[in-house]
């Protein structure tokens, strides 16, 4: 190993269990103000990623992330955001953990030790060369995300990878490396604290500037939402109501009528 294993160094605080209530939460909370400034470091890689996407989102192509444990949840639960928030198929933006579906609420052992099976699992989706799978593993060192990425790549795909370790061999492995380093975590090696922070907001970043490049999100506004509650079908209405200059009741109407913002505005244009 020629990289210094951020993740696992030891924790800036110590004698953790004899500290008080509050000041546990302040010294997490003063390691977690280092995130934002560590994901913006990271910026110029995460736009070629975006800018990349959108050119083969136009031809058709898909966003898969591939993960273990709390890298795969958090790749999951970006890819399950995005039809509700930006009325995208569920098809589009896909993730994939090891161990299926099944290890989004528990363990499964070693699945993440098996390189060869997120290829397989991709297969399953009938993956294509415009598609773009993006790895994503606090270490870096995950077989089953650098399997996929690898195997990724022999077949023409675009690659990237999202990790913690700067120099770790998902970086070497992928066409777009995003190395966010956060520095050692609270309490030591556990990455679902500050790594897991930082690819959160990393993803947030990919899959929203993405849906903005392609035309999902107009001025500031969720255009495309699924009218799916209350809630959301009155905040549809307020879009509505703010782009025509109408009245409430006929803006609900015409929302109503018309399935989305965007296509009720567009019907008074």
């Amino acid at each position: 190993m020629d990289y210094i294993k951020i993740t696992e160094t030891p924790s800036n605080h110590d004698n953790l269990e004899k500290l008080d209530t509050a000041a546990i939460l302040s010294k997490m909370n003063e390691e977690d103000q280092k995130i934002a400034d560590a994901v913006a470091k990271v910026i110029p890689q995460i736009t070629e990623l975006v800018d990349a996407l959108a050119e083969r989102f136009d031809k058709g192509g898909r966003l898969f992330y591939i993960g273990a444990g709390t890298s795969g949840r958090l790749g999951i639960l970006d890819a399950s955001e995005i039809p509700p928030t930006f009325g995208m198929p569920h098809e589009r933006v896909v993730g994939l953990i090891a161990g299926g579906d099944i290890a989004i609420r528990k363990a499964v052992e070693n699945a993440e030790d098996d390189r060869i099976q997120a290829w397989k699992d991709l297969q399953t989706h009938n993956i294509t060369d415009i598609d773009v799978v993006v790895g994503i593993a606090a270490s870096g060192t995950t077989p089953y995300v650098l399997g996929g990425i690898a195997d990724a790549k022999k077949n023409g795909l675009l690659t990237a990878g999202i990790t913690n370790n700067p120099g770790s061999p998902l970086t070497v492995a992928a066409d777009i490396p995003i190395a966010v380093n956060v520095g050692p975590e609270f309490v030591t090696g556990s990455t679902r604290m500050k790594s897991g922070t930082s690819q959160k907001l990393v993803l947030n970043m990919i899959s929203t500037a993405l849906m903005i490049k392609i035309g999902r999100v107009k001025g500031n506004k969720m255009v495309n939402m699924q009218l799916s509650n209350d809630k959301l079908v009155d905040r549809g209405t307020r879009y509505v109501m703010e782009g025509l200059g109408v009245e409430y009741d006929e803006a609900e109407q015409l929302l109503k009528t018309h399935g989305s913002v965007k296509k009720a505005i567009e019907s008074r244009s």
